[in-house]
């Protein structure tokens, strides 16, 4: 049942924001919105020489599930790459559409959302804060190494 969904770990985790805010001079930044619901992450990040985040503040707007998920997104967000977000997301999105087993490594926390998978209508709102911050970080990126020629 949909209780079962709201589990204590979910409610911990969403009522836990790590970061939350923005950044006074970010080098990039992502937001994402579910339209079926209207959840909103705002995702702020400054990224080191190596391209890993190094700093991270996020505003969400969303229900428990996606304030479950930023929450996790914000815990193991510092110190990682564009491609371990982009793999978690990835590991999320075959999580919640075709029975994977969800994210490993830093973002392994998100497989306490495994059961969402079961509710299509909230996996947009579960999916803001990664989307977001891979955007952010995608901004960022092309902040450091704008393209020759481009205008």
């Amino acid at each position: 049942m949909i209780d079962d969904l709201y589990s204590a770990r979910i409610l911990t985790l969403a009522a836990n924001l790590p970061h939350a805010g923005r950044l006074a001079d970010p080098q990039g930044t992502g937001e994402r919105v579910a339209k079926l619901c209207g959840s909103r992450a705002t995702v702020d990040v400054n990224l080191d020489a190596d391209g890993r985040v190094v700093a991270f503040a996020q505003d969400v707007k969303a229900c428990a599930l996606g304030q479950a998920a930023a929450g996790v997104v914000g815990e193991a967000v510092l110190g990682a790459s564009m491609a371990e977000v982009q793999a978690a997301r990835e590991a999320m999105l075959a999580m919640l559409k075709s029975g994977g087993e969800g994210p490993t490594g830093r973002f392994e926390g998100l497989r306490a959302l495994k059961q969402v998978a079961d509710y299509p209508a909230r996996h947009a709102s579960t999916m803001v804060a990664i989307e977001a911050t891979l955007e952010a970080i995608a901004k960022a990126e092309a902040a450091r190494h704008p393209v020759a020629g481009a205008a």
